[in-house]
């Protein structure tokens, strides 16, 4: 019980705690936005400066590249009044062995994918007289944006590996794939996901100032009121990329540490690393090894499983963060399912289920404080007398949407840190907002409006 007591003393975060990282999170956003290489955070211009305003009309289709597999959608929008008048998408999954082939091999895929999807347009769909098809192309890797519909390829992540593609535009990319298919097409918008979901809110509610994706990796994008580089509309997107933040105030242990240095991107993504989803089940595995290796945890000998990185995974840990049966079977059944341990006693198990709440609590906390940044950045932590604007953040990922315990701790340490202003911060699930979001920024910057 000391390799636990100990691994829960330093996951503490207390409010005092939390307010130091929200405060270093508000400080390196201002370093980063001062000069480029400034910060850890990229805070990198999106070159939106025009979000949805509801009043967008016609056909779009968008594109999701983000990881093992892609959708295409197509919307049609009516304005104010009719809105997303009509939708339909598909998914499609990349093979394997296009991960790591050449740039061409790849969106030319892509490309007759997206060609077999446009020959199903039907009824309900139109394009008005004149125009062209347009896209919105959200493409959820590291890019430097060069205009809002322009960008290129700083590296690839999430097991792709394609080096023909590295420093070239992926929008011109897509584009010759698309004439090499006869698609008459042009790529209005080229967003992250995280830009994506925000537009996606903004659309849905005018309020959205902010989002936050908290799935398998995590990154937020906020409104800022440019200086300098002024758009004619005063505002522009930032993508904080705040995945890389880094700060002493964080409560980093020496499990987090090894993950660290084991992984690909050693001394990158700290912040990533403690509260997304590819990571909390590893923390917890790296834990229960220590306590097994050193005080025979699990009996005379180490399971084997315990040593195997990532075996563990986040929606397994989450399964037994929630177990509520008498006798916490479902932990007794995962830890023989992944692990191989069996005969475990409820002590042993309930010594589990507060491990996991231990890594949860902390992740969701941070996130909270991360949030908080955020909000001190662009003004919107108080309130002024009289004043009735509601701030809303938009969140999506798998970590906010299925792990229960997660999302309501982040609601009340959120509830808590802003104290009477609470009432007027609302965090909202915005559920797969990165693809009709990229339709909508398509939209907002078409050429035909």
């Amino acid at each position: 019980m000391s390799i636990f007591k100990e691994f829960e003393k330093q996951c503490a975060t207390s409010i005092g705690k939390l307010r130091q990282v929200a405060d270093a999170m508000n400080a390196e956003m201002h370093a980063g936005l001062a000069s480029e290489g400034g910060s850890k955070l990229k805070m990198l211009n999106s070159h939106v400066d025009k979000l949805p305003t509801g009043n967008e009309r016609g056909l779009i289709y968008a594109l999701d590249l983000g990881g093992t597999n892609f959708r295409v959608l197509r919307v049609q929008l009516g304005g104010r009044d009719g809105r997303v008048a009509k939708q339909e998408f598909t998914e499609v999954s990349i093979p394997p062995e296009l991960m790591t082939a050449t740039s061409t091999e790849l969106f030319d895929f892509i490309a007759k994918e997206l060609a077999r999807f446009i020959a199903t347009e039907g009824q309900g769909f139109f394009l008005p007289p004149g125009s062209r098809r347009e896209l919105g192309f959200t493409f959820s890797f590291p890019v430097k944006q060069l205009s809002i519909s322009s960008g290129t390829l700083i590296r690839w992540t999430k097991g792709f590996s394609i080096d023909d593609a590295v420093d070239k535009d992926v929008v011109v990319e897509l584009t010759k794939a698309l004439d090499r298919q006869g698609i008459d097409m042009r790529v209005a918008a080229l967003v992250n996901d995280t830009i994506g979901t925000l537009a996606g809110g903004k659309y849905l509610n005018n309020d959205v100032a902010a989002a936050v994706i908290l799935g398998t990796g995590t990154n937020a994008a906020y409104v800022e009121r440019a200086h300098g580089l002024l758009p004619k509309s005063g505002e522009m997107v930032i993508n904080t990329e705040w995945g890389n933040f880094q700060s002493s105030h964080l409560p980093v242990t020496e499990y987090d540490q090894a993950l660290d240095q084991e992984s690909l991107n050693a001394g990158e993504q700290i912040f990533e690393k403690i509260i997304s989803g590819m990571y909390l089940g590893d923390i917890v595995r790296r834990v229960l090894c220590k306590m097994a290796e050193e005080a025979g945890f699990f009996g005379d000998t180490v399971p084997p499983k315990l040593r195997t990185r990532f075996v563990l995974r986040t929606p397994e840990m989450s399964a037994m963060h929630h177990d509520t049966s008498p006798d916490l079977a479902v932990v007794g059944s995962k830890l023989n399912d992944i692990f191989g341990i069996s005969d475990t006693s409820f002590e042993t198990r309930r010594v589990v289920v507060e491990l996991c709440n231990i890594v949860a609590t902390r992740a969701a906390r941070l996130s909270a404080a991360g949030i908080l940044g955020i909000l001190m950045k662009m003004g919107k932590d108080t309130m002024d007398e009289g004043e009735k604007q509601r701030t809303v953040i938009a969140v999506d990922g798998g970590l906010f949407e299925h792990y229960t315990e997660f999302r309501s701790c982040l609601q009340s340490t959120l509830n808590e840190l802003l104290g009477d202003e609470a009432a007027h911060v609302v965090i909202e699930h915005a559920n797969d907002g990165s693809g009709i979001g990229a339709a909508l920024l398509a939209a907002s910057h078409s050429q035909y409006i």
